[in-house]
């Protein structure tokens, strides 16, 4: 999801004057259309929330071919016009690859590092996306810095080697802050993706959970996590990844076995290329940099909407 923070333009015109009022003008050789050039504008700045979102049924599988008509928006309790309303397949993605390179995961990061490649060799156009890779212990550290070229992402992935402690919410946070914030807002407008392959068990971060929720919020990034726990038994961990996900509009997955995995990142690369987008200019028109809830809510029954579940409006 991303909000615009744009500015319009009103220009005030008046009603064109006589031919005896043109000729009392200061000067008067000066066309109509020239007078209504110089005439003053007003800008007004206001708040162009752009949401993308995701639709899925009981079974959770994707539901394509809904309307603008099928949705209801709410901002803080308070029901949004719809201005815009899309089903874009084509956005550019800048996505970023976080691996948990700990020693907990020492045992599943060759095939973690593998299945990680072949997610972005389907995901990842030439000339319009690019993606990045860090890898995280004890501290993040950039592998590969945005690039579509799928050789050099695959040499970085496979450059990783575990060892050390675990600092996710560190990595999150300068993945986000370092690589997905952009001012002024991309045009056209980029979906940011972050991959995050972990056990979730932090335990080396100077930033904490909220802390790298609230950057990746800011940033407009939606986090899908991928748990390294393949044990069948939910851990704290895994409760971590799963919040981090939803607080972002993203998901969480369990894999249970190597072929799950292969699995999940289809599933993503899928979702990726199946959200609908809406916009609408907020009703709030302070500028106070506080968090607004949004609420999208489908108005056909059995149907499930996945998104961020607010923004930061801009502040002055």
């Amino acid at each position: 999801m991303k909000k615009f923070f744009g500015s319009i333009l009103i220009g005030l015109f008046f009603a064109a004057a006589s031919p005896a009022q043109t000729s009392q003008t200061s000067n008067p050789g000066q066309s109509t259309a020239q007078a209504q050039n110089q005439m003053p504008q007003i800008q007004v700045r206001v708040n162009l929330v752009n949401v993308l979102f995701t639709v899925v049924n009981k079974k959770n599988e994707l539901v394509p071919n809904l309307t603008k008509d099928d949705f209801t928006v709410y901002e803080d309790g308070k029901p949004q016009k719809i201005l815009f309303f899309g089903h874009d397949t084509s956005l550019p993605l800048r996505i970023g690859v976080l691996i948990d390179t700990s020693n907990s995961i020492r045992l599943r990061l060759k095939f973690e590092q593998e299945a990680a490649i072949d997610f972005l060799d389907d995901i990842v156009r030439p000339d319009t996306d690019e993606a990045f890779v860090v890898g995280f212990d004890a501290e993040p550290v950039m592998i590969q810095n945005y690039t579509d070229d799928l050789d050099k992402l695959s040499q970085a992935i496979r450059s990783l080697r575990a060892g050390g402690g675990t600092g996710l919410y560190d990595a999150i946070y300068y993945a986000c802050k370092e690589k997905m914030i952009y001012n002024p807002a991309p045009q056209p407008y980029l979906r940011r993706v972050l991959i995050v392959v972990s056990d979730g068990q932090d335990n080396f971060s100077e930033h904490s959970r909220e802390e790298a929720v609230s950057m990746a919020q800011k940033a407009e990034a939606t986090i899908y996590a991928i748990s390294t726990n393949w044990t069948g038994i939910d851990t704290r961990g895994d409760k971590v990844l799963e919040q981090l996900a939803k607080e972002t509009g993203g998901q969480m997955f369990q894999p249970r076995e190597a072929s799950d995995l292969a699995v999940d990142y289809k599933r993503i690369a899928k979702e990726l290329r199946s959200q609908y987008n809406l916009a609408y200019v907020s009703t709030n028109t302070a500028h106070d940099g506080t968090f607004r809830k949004i609420t999208i809510k489908a108005d056909k029954k059995d149907l499930r909407v996945q998104a961020k579940p607010g923004y930061f409006a801009p502040s002055e």
